[in-house]
Formats: structure tokens, sequence, C-alpha cells
């Protein structure tokens, strides 16, 4: 091997290692290696002159360096980088043509004009009579998802592979000979695969046409619709509870004010020196009742009247899922009503948004009169500890309280 040939790896290795972006999985220096031992291999039964072989190895070893750089036109740029390095070396202007046009040749669709073009692209697609031929297919198709972000089904990929190796010819005799026998084996098991998959889609299809026949035979409801009903429920049904919660909070707290004021502060008015207390401890307890009834407003429950006809039933305008709409009629006609419902798929999914629909009505006036009472509540205990600080303020000054 030549010194030239033996820098000239040390460059593509490092140069490649150094700048190849990581997504290039097929395009690397595994593949540059092995067209370049494919390159020596034709070149060395061929007998090759030492000129001839050492230009086809230079291309082997350039001809995917311009991955580096771009993957359209990667072949100019790979003659870019051969040619500032063979120059840097010394190499005459005719070997830095020759390398070039050698390069340029592997391009897709080149129709190779001398006997070293057809050999730099028998190399570079040799692996199509590779044992592993599924192995590089997989890794140039990833190499596409990751480089292109084109996603391609396996049966689409198949079809691509078939169509390649179908139309690739081999442009040396030699290669022809060596690799066209398992070149067709792989072509072969490309179209079982195909096959296979045809069979397993053809096969899908029926069963899937088979389970949309029993599922619409049985009507069962679909598992989206069950799952998006329980969610929903479930979260109103919790948001009810929270709702709940804080209104019992706020009960608590401001009837434990209320009953502070009225045992500790009420008890004191009626002593002449704390007449200046009487309107900010008014002030106080009016904001607290207030509050106080908002919140059992909020947790007030408001039941119907719990009867319905037939007619009710048979038209559609009950929903026998609330129990405001049943709890004062008898069980035998409540069974009657549930058994009617439940035969008529569009009545129980009404009878499902219908319950949806009310708890989110019930849910608005919940949070609306909560937010009406934190806000009275937060309002009121600013308001009375101002009152508070400014009649404490005029007591000790002297001075007669404005608001008795």
């Amino acid at each position: 091997m030549s010194p030239l040939i033996i820098k000239t790896e040390q460059f593509v290795t490092k140069y490649l290692n150094d700048n190849l972006d990581s997504t290039y999985v097929y395009h690397n220096i595994a593949h540059t290696q092995r067209v370049v031992a494919k390159a020596h291999e034709l070149a060395e039964e061929l007998k090759l002159s030492d000129t001839e072989k050492e230009q086809l190895l230079l291309a082997a070893w350039f001809h995917d360096t311009g991955f580096t750089k771009t993957i359209d036109g990667h072949e100019k740029e790979s003659v870019k980088i051969a040619s500032d390095f063979l120059k840097d070396e010394n190499v005459s202007e005719e070997t830095i043509k020759s390398v070039s046009e050698i390069i340029m040749a592997t391009q897709m669709n080149y129709e190779p004009k001398n006997n070293l073009e057809g050999l730099i692209k028998d190399a570079d697609c040799a692996h199509v009579s590779s044992k592993n031929y599924e192995d590089y297919a997989s890794l140039l198709r990833k190499e596409w998802e990751l480089t292109l972000g084109k996603k391609v089904t396996k049966s689409e990929w198949l079809q691509e592979n078939i169509k390649f190796i179908t139309n690739h010819t081999f442009h040396s005799a030699l290669a022809s000979a060596k690799w066209e026998k398992r070149k067709g084996k792989n072509l072969a098991n490309l179209l079982k695969g195909q096959n296979k998959i045809k069979e397993s889609t053809n096969k899908l299809k029926q069963k899937k046409a088979e389970l949309q026949f029993k599922k619409e035979k049985l009507e069962l409801p679909e598992r989206g619709i069950e799952t998006m009903f329980r969610v929903a429920l479930r979260n109103h049904i919790t948001l009810s509870d929270i709702a709940d919660t804080k209104a019992n909070i706020l009960l608590s707290v401001n009837a434990i004010i209320i009953s502070l004021v009225l045992s500790n502060l009420v008890s004191k008015l009626d002593n002449p020196s704390n007449h200046y207390l009487i309107w900010p401890t008014v002030i106080f307890a009016l904001f607290t009742v207030a509050s106080i009834v908002l919140s059992v407003l909020a947790t007030r429950p408001n039941v119907t009247q719990g009867k319905f006809t037939k007619d009710d039933v048979a038209n559609k305008k009950v929903n026998l899922l609330f129990f405001g709409n049943f709890h004062k009629m008898k069980l035998d006609e409540f069974e009657w009503a549930m058994h009617e419902m439940m035969q008529d798929r569009d009545y129980l999914y009404s009878s499902l948004t219908k319950d949806l629909y009310f708890l989110g009505l019930v849910l608005n006036r919940k949070y609306n009169l909560l937010r009406l009472t934190y806000t009275v509540f937060m309002i009121g205990i600013v308001i009375s500890v101002i009152c508070f600080g400014v009649a404490f303020h005029l007591a000790e000054t002297g001075s007669t309280s404005p608001l008795i």
C-alpha cells in the first residue's frame, strides 16, 4: 500500500470521526471502509496498474466525505475535500482530476464512462450482495428518518428496496460474476417479506372487519366514549367535593369568629368607655354573617320533584341517572324506565350527557357563590380592621368618634 493511501486513510478516518454528524448511521466511516475493501478486492483481481489502483482507492476513501457538508450534492463537496488534501500532498493535477471524476461517478443514475468509474460504483453498491443486506438497509432507513425526517413504513421500505435491487446492475463483469447470485437471493428474501406483510395486512383487515361486525351487532358502547364520560363525571364530582370543602371551611371560620364577637366583644359594649367599638363591631359582625349566609347557599342542596311519567321516558325527557328525578317513584316503575333506557343507546348517551351538563351548572353556581363569599370575607376583614384601627386612634386622641 502506497504512503499516500496510508495518509489518506488516516486523514479521512479522523475527518469523518470529527466532522460527521452522528445521525449518519449508514454513510459513516464503516461504510467508507467497506467500499474501500470492495474496491481493493476488485482492483487486485483485475490486476490494475499501480496508478489506477491508487486513484480508485483514493476516490473510495473520499467519496462520502461530502456528507459532512450537505446531503444533496455531497459528491461535489467530497471532490473539494479530496482536492484540497491531494494538493497539500503535492499530487499532480492530472491525478486529482482523475480522482475527482471517479468520485463524481458515485452519483445516483450516473452512467460510468470508463473502467474505474464502473468499479467505484460496483464497490459502493456491493452491499446489495451482502449477507447482512437487511442490516445495512435498516441503517439507511434510520438515517433517512434522522437526517431527512423521512419516515417510511416497513411495507414502503421493502418496496423501495425491491425497486432499487431490481433496477440495479453491476458495471464490471467481475463484480457481476462475484456478487450477482447473492444479490438475487437478497431480492428473493425481500419479495418473501413483502408477501408476508401483504398476508398479515389482509388477515388484520379481515379480523378488524369481523370485530366491527360483532361490535355493530351487539351495539356495545365504544370504550373511548365510556372512558370520556367516566373521567368527566369523576372530575365534576371531585370539583364539587372541593367546593363543599371550601364552603365548610369558610362556614366554620366565620362561625368561630361570630361566636368570639358575641361572647367577648358585644358584652363590653354597654360600658360607655367602649362606645367607640360599636360601629366597628357591627360592621365586622355584618360581614361575618354575610359570609356565613353565602357559604350556606353554596352548599345547600336543591332537590327536584322526583317524579316522571311513561310519556317522559318514551319522549326521552327525563334523566334517570339523577336521583332527584326518581326518588318518589315506585321501584317497579323505576326498573321499567331503566330497562327502556338501557335498550336505547341514544337515550343512554343522552342521559349521560344531560347528567354531565347539569353537574356543570351546579358547579358553576357553587364556584360563583364561593368566589363571592371569599370576596365578601376578604373585604369584610380589611374594612373591619381599618374601622377598629380608626376607632382606637380616635379613642386615644380623645376625639369624638364619627362612627358613633
